[in-house]
């Protein structure tokens, strides 16, 4: 069976990145946001799997290893952070954080 070429993966992790940044840009419910920050950092991991295996290396893949190990804390932090929205404003929205000074 061919193995599919690096091309193709860097097209779906282009077009995964794209929808992650319009999430970011276009949403303001934090939730999507984050959401969206994470398929951000899932089409990175996937292009470089798909690089380190096109150049027959393990370092790409243990790379994504340490980066899906931070991003397990950034869902952490992140999920504790909308709490702590939701507990004082009621909403989500990401227009409402600058109101969380003081």
């Amino acid at each position: 069976m061919n193995a599919v070429p690096l091309g193709h993966w860097l097209l779906l992790t282009t077009a995964l990145f794209g929808v992650g940044a319009a999430g970011v840009l276009l949403r303001r419910n934090v939730m999507i946001v984050l959401m969206s920050v994470e398929l951000m950092l899932n089409a990175v991991n996937i292009a470089l799997v798909a690089a380190a295996r096109a150049h027959g290396q393990i370092e790409g893949q243990l790379f994504v290893f340490f980066s899906l190990t931070v991003a397990a804390a950034e869902v952490a932090v992140g999920l504790a952070l909308v709490v702590a929205i939701w507990r004082s404003l009621g909403r989500t929205d990401v227009d409402d954080v600058s109101v969380m000074h003081g």
